[in-house]
């Protein structure tokens, strides 16, 4: 089975690349550095399994996922993440992940996701609290119920701002890199924020977070 790894780290993929060469069934066809590469590689090389982490330049790990689960629903992706909390593990398996795995279990685990996955089962890193796989299951019962995510029914170009907004650009700023005028972005951000049921910037900021849009320890919050 082709293996498609993407992580910001180069000495982080060489050694998902040693581990993974000790199984002659999988071997790897690709690795990127950042989200808009590995979406680019992904569509060329339509690998069997993604190997994605969440905080990357571009594009996160979660955003990745969203873009290429219709396109390629064959591929399984499994995120290498050292996020652990349970917002980031529920988000990633809401997009799309077939299997969660922290970076620092990797290389004891990796094989056994490799083998869990291609058989189509999920796999959950086996380090987890209990309490984290309770948010899991929880999550999966109330999607039964609940519509889905807002984040869907916001444009791509509310998307952007969002992102942008939530990094801690201005109005301005975010105007000045689109090509629109400020007034046009007070304009997405409040239709934004109606979508989402957001009511300030931190709970933006924390929005976009547990999406995986930003990284949440950039913040002071």
């Amino acid at each position: 089975m082709n293996i498609m790894i993407v992580d910001d780290h180069p000495l982080f993929r060489e050694g998902l690349k040693a581990i993974i060469s000790r199984d002659d069934k999988f071997s790897v066809c690709a690795e990127a550095g950042n989200g808009l590469e590995g979406i680019q590689l992904a569509r060329t090389h339509r690998p069997d399994i993604m190997l994605v982490d969440i905080s990357m330049p571009d594009k996160s790990g979660i955003q990745m996922i969203r873009e290429l689960k219709e396109e390629l629903p064959e591929t399984r992706f499994v995120i290498i993440s050292m996020h652990s909390e349970a917002d980031y593990i529920v988000e990633a398996f809401r997009a799309g992940a077939t299997g969660y795995m922290i970076k620092e279990s990797a290389s004891a685990q990796l094989i056994l996701g490799l083998n869990t996955v291609a058989t189509g089962e999920l796999f959950l890193d086996k380090g987890l609290s209990q309490e984290v796989i309770f948010k899991l299951l929880q999550s999966k019962n109330d999607s039964a119920s609940e519509q889905d995510d807002p984040y869907s029914t916001l444009t791509p170009r509310e998307q952007e701002v969002m992102r942008m907004l939530a990094e801690g650009l201005t109005s301005k700023e975010v105007a000045q890199q689109l090509y629109i005028s400020p007034k046009t972005v007070e304009n997405h951000r409040t239709n934004l924020m109606k979508k989402l049921g957001l009511k300030s910037s931190v709970e933006l900021v924390r929005y976009a977070a547990r999406l995986g849009l930003i990284d949440i320890e950039t913040w002071a919050i």
